[in-house]
């Protein structure tokens, strides 16, 4: 029977907090069981049924793993000039070396695509591939709308990031929203606490939002001499 990898990633953009990707191993059963459990894009379902859905992903996949990117990790990629989607490739291929060392099953893996060249990227992930024969790749954008799978693979990368997240604020005993650049409490939180967390490790200090609030603090300390 076919076995199919479904990958996708959450957190890409936001200035707080790790990116996260997804994989998800199922067979046609499988994928049916998720389809009659209406699993779908994790941006089209509330948080409540999304945490519900990961719990039955997680217990009814042959397996899953998912691979984290911390905001510390993000920054010494892009400042040794390792662009984010180069970085999502390699979390992909891990994901799949860890899927497929266990199975001589024919795979087919089917990922989110996160460059406009979906070509370019598939060779920057099989690059880091282990296991090259008995697998297809397909990189598609639009997936977790058009693949349960990935669908499913979608909601645990949601559901994980939302648990660092969750720690993240544990840790530091605030409360700094989603961590998106659109968040107004995100953005407040950055304003008034940039400095005394920085050596946390939660910013992504290479990201506009943060170099632009930097500038801003910068000329209004000049602007005090």
């Amino acid at each position: 029977m076919e076995l199919i990898i479904g990958i996708d990633d959450a957190g890409r953009g936001p200035v707080i907090g790790p990116m996260t990707l997804a994989g998800v191993l199922v067979n046609k059963e499988i994928e049916n069981v998720f389809k009659q459990l209406e699993v779908k894009d994790s941006k089209l379902i509330p948080p409540k049924k999304r945490e519900v859905l990961a719990q039955k992903i997680r217990e009814n996949a042959i397996s899953f793993h998912i691979a984290l990117t911390h905001a510390n990790e993000i920054d010494e990629k892009l400042r040794t000039g390792t662009n984010l989607n180069t970085v999502e490739a390699e979390k992909a291929a891990e994901i799949i070396n860890n899927l497929t060392t266990t199975t001589q099953e024919p795979i087919r893996i089917i990922i989110d695509c996160p460059s406009p060249n979906k070509e370019s990227w598939k060779r920057d992930v099989l690059k880091k591939v282990n296991k090259q024969e008995g697998i297809s790749i397909a990189c598609e954008h639009k997936a977790d709308r058009d693949y349960v799978v990935v669908s499913a693979a979608s909601i645990l990368a949601k559901s994980a990031r939302e648990k660092e997240i969750a720690i993240l604020k544990k840790n530091i005993g605030k409360d700094f929203g989603s961590g998106y650049p659109n968040d107004p409490k995100t953005i407040q939180f950055l304003k008034e606490n940039s400095e005394q967390h920085q050596e946390d490790n939660i910013f992504r200090e290479t990201w506009a939002t943060f170099q632009n609030h930097k500038k801003e603090k910068e000329q209004m300390k000049l602007g005090e001499f």
